[in-house]
């Protein structure tokens, strides 16, 4: 039996953007994951498919899983040999409770390893562009937790310039009053910021003479406060907003297929949640497509419309034990710069490219007569770009279709994505294709549906956007450039407009 192993991981403030390089390499090799409730929903998604999932989150005012239940939990799933993630908010030793959980391995012989992590005593003031020191306003500063205030020496905080509060949200009154009786001016500044670096941020600034009376009845969980005069830094040092701060979008993609998209989300400000709506795989047989990489100099042109029609033709060019070399003297027109690009990885520059990102603008733009060319045209195994071939066809060109690969609808819809879905967490669901959206029709329709009235439906192109008018309704945002970067700009303007 393998020799399991318990990871004590700090997942930061929240946001998956905040985990550190270790902590993302050790979730993406968890057999086992133990978590707590301000673990962000996004870092569940980097586990495998297989790892079990745990949820022990202490949630104030309500039940929670008792501590030595917990320290069970490690060592039990530790002696099965698994390699076990205990993921905890901030950093595992800036009030995480690690002390019991480690003697508890430590006393059954469990090997185990502390991962740092950055906790939101400094990560919440940085992101609010409040510096904890300054030459002037803050020479030193503290970190507490209010959780019991009546053990805290209120006179010695009192004293100290900028004070960083954790877990005090229900104890806030007290706390002004504490700082007020042993000499804090009511004048000092307060910010308070609630679930920091995820869409559901939120910020009060205000003096401790006002603040009580500005968080009346809002919850206050869980929450940061900064108290000092460095507070008031924050007008200066807050870097201006992001277009997609605080947006969180839905991406709809194929498989292995969205962490580009991801990326330009992200860069805008969006959080994102990536829900696989097809699977992309193997055709039934490469009868057909063998038959054709056997005769390709009997080809004039080879078109491919996809990144995925590249990758199957070239891997099973490979499978002959051929390579670029074999289509030497076959022209090659692409659809699409990222077409393009797979195509580079192959050490090949396509002939054509039409000026229109969409299948159908190449036998429009067709640079040569295809009166008696011979077209190879490896496709996705379920048919579509009936108008391409006819209209291929119908300039004299013989077109030969063969299936390159297939696409599926995955059997479930993802659970992370539903939740977040039917809780209203969403504000876009993206789209880059009609199958992506008929998938996700599919999908949501078994799992019981969802009310995506105020949800912004963000379409690629017109093919795409005539199916989402179909079967969801609607569709809000249309790409005028039919890629992911000119979906991306259509967002960030749909959200400039609100």
């Amino acid at each position: 039996m393998t020799e399991g192993k318990v990871y004590l991981v700090g997942a930061g403030p929240g946001n998956v953007d905040y985990l550190t390089v270790r902590s993302h390499q050790l979730l993406q090799q968890a057999q086992v994951l133990i978590y707590d409730a301000l673990v962000d929903s996004q870092l569940l998604q980097l586990v495998p498919p297989e790892c079990h999932k745990i949820d022990v989150g202490k949630r104030g005012g309500k039940s929670s899983t008792p501590q030595i239940e917990i320290n069970q939990l490690l060592v039990e799933h530790c002696q099965l040999g698994k390699q076990v993630v205990r993921l905890k908010s901030g950093d595992p030793f800036i009030f995480g409770r690690c002390t019991a959980e480690i003697t508890a391995l430590k006393a059954a012989n469990c090997n185990f390893e502390v991962v740092p992590g950055i906790s939101s005593a400094l990560a919440a003031p940085l992101l609010l562009g409040i510096p904890l020191t300054d030459p002037v306003l803050s020479r030193c500063f503290a970190v507490f937790t209010a959780h019991e205030p009546d053990e805290l020496d209120w006179e010695s905080l009192a004293r100290i310039d900028t004070l960083v509060v954790l877990m005090g949200g229900q104890h806030l009154a007290e706390i002004v009053a504490q700082l007020e009786r042993h000499g804090k001016s009511l004048n000092t500044p307060i910010a308070i910021a609630r679930w920091v670096s995820s869409p559901k941020q939120r910020v009060w600034t205000s003096d401790l003479a006002h603040i009580v009376a500005q968080t009346k009845e809002i919850s206050l969980t869980p929450v940061v406060m900064i108290i000092g005069e460095v507070v008031k830094l924050r007008t200066y040092l807050q870097p201006s907003p992001l277009p997609l701060a605080g947006k969180t979008i839905l991406i709809t993609r194929a498989m292995g297929q969205s962490s580009g998209f991801s990326n330009l989300l992200q860069q805008q400000g969006a959080t994102v949640i990536e829900m696989p709506a097809i699977a992309i795989v193997p055709p039934t047989n490469w009868e057909a497509l063998d038959r054709a990489i056997a005769n390709l100099l009997e080809y004039d042109w080879l078109i491919l419309t996809s990144a995925n029609a590249v990758e199957y033709f070239f891997e099973r060019l490979a499978n002959q034990n051929k390579d670029a070399r074999a289509i030497a003297g076959v022209k090659i027109a692409v659809v699409g710069e990222k077409t393009a690009q797979s195509l580079k990885q192959y050490g090949l520059k396509p002939d054509f490219i039409p000026p229109e990102f969409v299948a159908d603008a190449i036998a429009r733009h067709f640079p040569e007569s295809l009166k008696a060319k011979k077209v190879l045209f490896p496709r996705v195994e379920s048919g579509g770009r009936e108008v391409l071939v006819q209209q291929l066809s119908a300039k004299g060109a013989e077109v030969v279709e063969v299936a390159a690969y297939q696409s599926k609808c995955p059997e479930n819809f993802d659970p992370i994505a539903l939740e977040a879905l039917q809780k209203g967490a969403v504000d876009v669901i993206t789209f880059a294709s009609s199958k992506t959206v008929k998938y996700f029709h599919q999908l949501l329709t078994a799992a019981g549906g969802a009310n995506l009235d105020r949800v912004c439906i963000a379409s690629i192109g017109p093919q795409t956007s005539k199916t989402c008018q179909q079967l969801l309704e609607k569709v809000d945002i249309e790409a005028t450039e039919y890629t992911l970067e000119g979906l991306t700009k259509a967002i960030v303007y749909w959200a400039d407009e609100q």
